[in-house]
């Protein structure tokens, strides 16, 4: 071989052997993300996912990719969406907020590891047999959501304690957190002494009409049950609520640092922390029957004091002393 041909092989040698090294890499694992909202107004609670992975080794793009399903309401893509996942056999699903994406995705693979973040206690919707030992391939973080609905009712009523008549609606598509949330409040307004008017949406647009019937049948005050979807809405709630002068109650402290008038719920962008930190684990090889379904115990109430004000409620002072957030 001649002198300019070897320098030839050699460099063509040194050009295509990363070339190859790099195609034999392995592919990142995938952890499938899904949510009901919108990217936009959950990109906080999803900065909050990264973050658990972060403190697990796993950083998106380098050694782990994520991919992110935004349903913004659209429960009814969740049946193809987690067969496609199934199919192609991601390395974790993470369910942080969403019982309805959970209990398909249990149902649908007995293999691929689920890390869930649910409002309701998993043991008695048989997704795991125990919180101490989950025994199967699912298991995450139970908040409570549902749970503190008769406390976020009494709560309003201490606030509005004229009212009679309190609307609760609920997103009839989010089946799995809409039945426990009216069962929850439907026993807490007996224990109270309140009519409950139940009231659904599921769109931007139906949220709209229910506001718009306020003009024939107005309640004396509104609690917005817990949905990803709604979350998604919070201007519009809260600009309705406003424009109608109803004093609402939510579940999650967004809508007061909009505008709302009160919260009572669990730290939910913590929740999102706790499901990335809990998929890192699994990713790095522990079993999610061996890992133990974590609770988050620590409940805030929200008040904002100027919507109380444009709505004229003085805050009773033992209301504002239990606050553990008070918006001026």
């Amino acid at each position: 071989m001649r002198r300019r041909e070897f320098i030839s092989f050699l460099g063509g040698a040194a050009v295509s052997w990363p070339l190859a090294a790099r195609a034999q890499q392995p592919a990142l694992p995938v952890v499938a993300f899904i949510n009901a909202g919108a990217p936009d107004s959950s990109a906080p609670r999803a900065a909050a996912f990264r973050k658990g992975l972060v403190e697990t080794g796993y950083v998106e793009g380098q050694n782990v990719t994520v991919e992110y399903h935004w349903l913004e309401g659209q429960y009814d893509r969740l049946p193809a969406l987690v067969a496609d996942l199934v199919r192609r056999r991601v390395a974790v699903i993470a369910t942080p907020a969403s019982t309805m994406a959970t209990r398909l995705a249990e149902a649908a693979t007995a293999t691929i590891p689920i890390v869930f973040g649910i409002g309701e206690d998993p043991v008695p919707l048989g997704l795991v047999a125990s919180l101490a030992r989950p025994g199967g391939n699912a298991t995450g973080i139970n908040f409570f959501t549902t749970e503190v609905t008769a406390k976020g009712l009494r709560l309003l009523h201490d606030l509005v304690p004229k009212a009679v008549r309190i609307a609760v609606l609920v997103n009839p598509a989010n089946g799995g957190t809409a039945a426990p949330t009216l069962r929850d409040a439907q026993e807490a307004a007996r224990a109270i002494g309140l009519q409950i008017q139940i009231l659904n949406a599921t769109t931007a647009g139906e949220i709209d009409a229910v506001f718009a019937g306020f003009a024939r049948e107005r309640p004396d005050a509104l609690m917005v049950g817990p949905d990803s979807f709604f979350n998604s809405r919070l201007v519009q709630f809260v600009t309705l609520t406003a424009v109608n002068k109803i004093p609402a109650a939510y579940y999650v402290r967004d809508f007061v640092a909009a505008g709302g008038l009160m919260s009572y719920g669990t730290d939910l962008t913590e929740a999102f922390r706790q499901v990335g930190a809990y998929t890192g684990r699994v990713l790095k090889g522990e079993k999610p029957a061996d890992l133990p379904v974590q609770q988050l115990t620590k409940f805030e109430f929200v008040l904002n004091l100027q919507t109380a004000r444009a709505l004229g409620i003085e805050v009773p002072p033992g209301v504002l002393s239990i606050a553990d957030e008070v918006i001026e």
